[in-house]
């Protein structure tokens, strides 16, 4: 299927070779995954895994429990020649939670080969809630991604963030890259070293004010609706304004309304205490080319405007990819395929590189 986008980023600097040290996924003796069914749902409206997946919670240095839904990749090889391809690592945004990625993209990507994992950060989907009135800061949600990454996959995976889920990516980055320059990178709380990593429709490094007062002063009637229905949480009870907030206006309603007790039940704190939050960015910078990245947008995107996409990507030195037809929610929305299809053929594209190079060329 054809996809239509705005632009493509040049090339980006080449993965290191992967390791694959550790990842596994919990298997039964056939070989296949099995969900985990004797866990009571923390949530009013359970999402129910597909054929292929499982859940299992990975439990923190906090003694918290987070949320992990996993799909093992399908590969046929029958000379056994192909090369392991990278795990996929998959980070939600606010008000959603592990189950926005296994809908569709987990077994899209399954199916090409990758094991996936989605995780639920702390006080959503079902994963335990902390103590406290926010479910944590910026740095602490990049640790638990970190520490899980460190303890389920080992190096070398792709990380995925979506919406403030990116911005957690960034972080992630920023402090993995800082210790790779010093002698201290074994230390108890490393950030694992990453294949590569892609943001969508990310909240930018320096945060969302900036889209807020754009919005405020340019288009003030979308100011309020914005403000109305992530703020107030007015998504939740509205389904015209779930649809415009995360969707594109061709999702029959009956889809959206599910999405919507799905997103209700998946948030059961805030992520972040946003004036912290704002206060913490931005990101620390990071040099250009130090990680292969992809940063991609909604042509529909009623939350990310194209100046916060431009800061995202000038950030990191690239250019963005913006799909055409897809809102905010590019992974649930009517045309899915069209974003997966463009990070298949990145991954494609990055992964490639390594088979056209020898061992010594592959740069360190």
């Amino acid at each position: 299927m054809a996809v239509s986008v705005r632009a493509i980023p040049p090339p980006l600097s080449i993965i290191r070779c992967p390791h694959f040290t550790n990842h596994k996924i919990p298997l039964n003796k056939s070989g296949l995954s099995t969900p985990v069914l004797n866990i009571s749902s923390k949530l009013r409206v359970p999402y129910h895994l597909s054929d292929g997946q499982n859940r299992h919670f990975h439990k923190l240095p906090s003694g918290l429990n987070m949320e992990v839904i996993a799909q093992r990749g399908k590969v046929e090889d029958p000379t056994g020649n192909l090369s392991p391809k990278c795990p996929l690592v998959f980070v939600h945004g606010s008000f959603h939670a592990a189950w926005c990625w296994a809908v569709h993209w987990l077994p899209f990507f399954a199916n090409n080969g990758y094991d996936c994992y989605a995780i639920s950060l702390l006080g959503q989907g079902e994963s335990d809630v902390p103590t406290g009135p926010v479910a944590a800061s910026l740095q602490t949600h990049a640790s638990d991604v970190a520490h899980f990454i460190r303890e389920e996959i080992g190096s070398q995976s792709v990380l995925i963030g979506h919406s403030f889920g990116g911005l957690i990516v960034q972080s992630y980055i920023s402090n993995m890259i800082r210790p790779l320059k010093s002698s201290n990178s074994e230390r108890e709380d490393s950030y694992p070293e990453l294949a590569g990593a892609i943001l969508i429709c990310s909240v930018p490094p320096s945060g969302n004010s900036g889209l807020v007062w754009r919005y405020v002063f340019s288009r003030p009637a979308a100011a309020f609706k914005v403000t109305l229905s992530l703020a107030a949480k007015a998504f939740a009870t509205s389904l015209p304004l779930c649809k415009e907030t995360f969707f594109c206006e061709d999702m029959g309603d009956r889809l959206v309304q599910r999405y919507q007790e799905l997103m209700k039940e998946s948030s059961r704190m805030p992520l972040f205490d946003l004036r912290k939050l704002n206060a913490s960015l931005p990101v620390p910078p990071v040099p250009n080319n130090c990680l292969s990245i992809l940063v991609m947008g909604a042509a529909n995107d009623f939350i990310v405007d194209n100046q916060g996409l431009n800061e995202t990507a000038k950030f990191y030195g690239i250019l963005p990819v913006v799909v055409e037809g897809v809102a905010h929610d590019m992974m649930l929305d009517t045309c899915w395929e069209r974003g997966a299809r463009v990070i298949l053929s990145w991954l494609n594209q990055e992964l490639n590189k390594l088979t056209r190079l020898s061992p010594g060329e592959i740069m360190e």
